[in-house]
C-alpha cells in the first residue's frame, strides 16, 4: 500500500462513521468579531486529537492556535533532544480508535511490515513527520505564528484571547500547551542568585549548542532529558559535559510502564482523592530514568562524565565568566549551566492565566493530606474536573471558569497520565471531548429544547387518503 492508498483508505473510513456530520452547536454571535464555540491552544500531538475529537462530535466552529511556524508544533524539532520517543512504539493515541490513522499504519505503509517488525522505538522526527501527515490528512483548522498573551472575559460570557497579532472570541478555550504549560520549568533559586542567565539554560527550554562548541557543560539533574541534552551537546561539538545526580544509585523502575500494563492509566481518575495523592506521592518520588538506549549512548561518547552521589553545595559565577560548582566530591569548572530539574506546576506562573490564577481551586483546598505526607508539589496542582475543567474556589469563580479547560500537564494530580503523555492519550482526549461537548450542550439545552417542541418537519408521507 501507498501512501496516498492509506490516506484513501482514511477517508473512507471516516465517511463509514459519518464523519463531517451537519454541526449541533447553535452559534453565537458578537458584534466584536466570529465566535468560535473552541479555540484549542497548541498545535502538537494534544491540540490535533483534541481537534479531531470535537470534530467528530460535529462540533466544527473551532481553531487551533500555535505560536510556532507550521510543522514545528510541539517539542519534537524545537527543545527535544532525544533520539527517540520513551513511549512504547505499539502505544495508540490521536488515531481515536481509527487504525488507518495510527502510526503503525502510516509507518508500515512506508516500511513494509518487516521495517515495523525491525523498529525498537520511534526516532523523534519520524514521530514529528506523522504528526504533519496527520494534520494533513485530518484537514485540520490550525493557525500558526500565533501566540497567545492572555485570557480575558468578556460582559457577555465569551473568552477573548489576545494573541500576538489579534484578539479571538470562544465559548470555551482548550489550553493543549504541553509539559510546561501548567507553570513554568524549575530554575533552583541557587543558580538564579549566582548566575547570569546567559550562563545557564533549562534542558527543556532553547540552548543554543553552536556557541557552546569546545566548550565545558555541567548538568544539574540526572532525569532522562540530562542524558539526551549530554549527548546531543557533544554530537553538537562540546568538548565535556558532566552529569550530576543527587543519588549514589540509579532509579531503575519506570512506573509508567506498570500504568501502561495494568489499567491504571485508563481508570486512575475513579481514585479516591487520598488515593490519588498517595499514588502521586509515589510516582514523583520515582521519576522517569533514562531509557537503556540513551545511558548506553552517552557513556560510550568521549567526554561524557557521569557523577552519582554529587548534589550541587555551591556555585558561583567568576570575575571572567565562568561557573564553580562544589560538591562533595571537589569543585569544576565550567563554561555553562544545563539544568535537568523538572518544572513547577503552578497556574500563577502561566501569564494567559494572569486574569483566573487567584480563582483556581488547588489540592491544598480540596484534600488535606496527613502531615507526615502533605506535599507542597501536589497541593499547588490545580483541582481539576472530570472533563480537564478548571474548578473555582468559589461558586462565582467556578463560573468565571467553566469554559477553560487545561489539557496539559497540570491535570496530572486529578485525572493521571494525560495529555502530555502519549500513553494516556487514549484515555484522556475522549474524556476532554466529552467535557467540552456536554459544557456546549448544557448552554444550548433551551434552544434545542424549543426546536425541538416545535420540530414539524414530516417523515411519514404514505395513507394521507385513510379516513377514520
Amino acid at each position: 500500500m501507498t501512501l496516498k492508498k492509506l490516506e484513501r483508505q482514511v477517508n473512507w473510513d471516516l465517511a463509514a462513521l459519518c464523519y463531517g456530520g451537519a454541526t449541533w452547536v447553535r452559534p453565537r454571535r458578537s458584534e466584536d468579531g466570529h465566535v468560535h464555540d473552541v479555540v484549542i491552544v497548541g498545535g502538537g500531538q494534544s491540540g490535533l486529537g483534541a481537534a479531531f475529537g470535537l470534530l467528530r462530535e460535529r462540533v466544527d466552529n473551532i481553531l487551533v492556535l500555535d505560536e510556532n511556524p507550521a510543522g514545528q508544533e510541539g517539542p519534537w524539532e524545537t527543545y527535544a533532544r532525544m533520539i527517540t520517543l520513551r513511549t512504547p512504539k505499539h502505544i495508540t493515541s490521536i488515531d481515536l480508535g481509527l487504525p488507518s490513522l495510527t502510526f503503525r499504519a502510516w509507518y508500515e505503509t512506508q516500511h513494509g511490515a518487516e521495517g515495523w517488525a525491525a523498529l525498537d522505538k520511534i526516532p523523534r522526527g519520524v514521530w514529528m513527520d506523522y504528526l504533519r501527515w496527520y494534520r494533513r490528512v485530518l484537514k485540520l483548522p490550525v493557525e500558526n505564528n500565533t501566540r497567545l498573551e492572555r485570557i480575558g472575559r468578556t460582559g457577555t460570557g465569551l473568552y477573548s484571547l489576545v494573541t500576538n497579532h489579534r484578539t479571538y472570541l470562544a465559548r470555551k478555550v482548550i489550553l493543549a500547551t504541553g509539559i510546561q504549560g501548567g507553570g513554568n520549568w524549575h530554575v533552583p533559586n541557587m543558580i538564579e542568585k549566582a548566575l547570569s542567565p546567559d550562563l545557564y539554560a533549562h534542558t527543556s527550554g532553547p540552548v543554543d549548542f553552536s556557541r557552546l562548541v569546545g566548550k565545558r557543560i555541567g548538568i544539574l539533574g540526572a532525569g532522562a532529558s540530562a542524558f539526551d541534552n549530554a549527548q546531543y551537546g557533544l554530537k553538537e561539538g562540546v568538548a565535556e559535559t558532566h552529569v550530576y545526580m543527587r543519588r549514589s544509585v540509579f532509579q531503575r523502575v519506570n512506573p509508567i510502564r506498570h500504568m501502561e500494563a495494568t489499567g491504571i492509566t485508563g481508570r486512575y481518575v475513579g481514585l479516591s482523592d487520598a488515593d490519588k495523592y498517595r499514588f502521586m506521592l509515589s510516582f514523583f518520588a520515582r521519576n522517569q530514568p533514562p531509557t537503556n538506549d540513551t545511558f548506553d549512548r552517552a557513556m560510550a561518547l568521549p567526554g561524557f562524565h557521569l557523577h552519582v552521589g554529587a548534589p550541587w553545595l555551591g556555585v558561583e559565577q567568576t570575575a571572567d565568566d565562568k561557573v564553580i560548582v562544589t560538591t562533595p566530591q571537589g569543585v569544576e569548572e565550567f563554561d555553562f549551566i544545563l539544568l535537568s530539574t523538572g518544572l513547577v506546576t503552578d497556574p500563577a506562573l502561566r501569564p494567559e492565566l494572569s486574569a483566573f490564577a487567584g480563582d483556581i481551586l488547588r489540592w491544598r483546598d480540596c484534600y488535606n493530606a496527613p502531615n507526615d505526607l502533605r506535599n507542597a508539589v501536589i497541593d499547588d496542582h490545580p483541582y481539576l474536573g472530570p472533563g480537564f475543567q478548571y474548578l473555582g474556589r468559589t461558586p462565582e469563580a467556578t463560573e468565571k471558569l467553566s469554559g477553560i479547560f487545561a489539557f496539559n500537564y497540570s491535570g496530572l494530580v486529578s485525572l493521571g497520565l494525560s495529555a502530555s503523555a502519549l500513553s494516556g492519550l487514549k484515555y484522556a482526549l475522549p474524556r476532554l471531548v466529552d467535557g467540552v461537548a456536554r459544557d456546549l450542550f448544557e448552554e444550548d439545552a433551551l434552544s434545542l429544547l424549543a426546536e425541538h417542541l416545535a420540530y414539524d418537519e414530516e417523515e411519514f408521507t404514505g395513507a394521507r387518503e385513510i379516513a377514520l
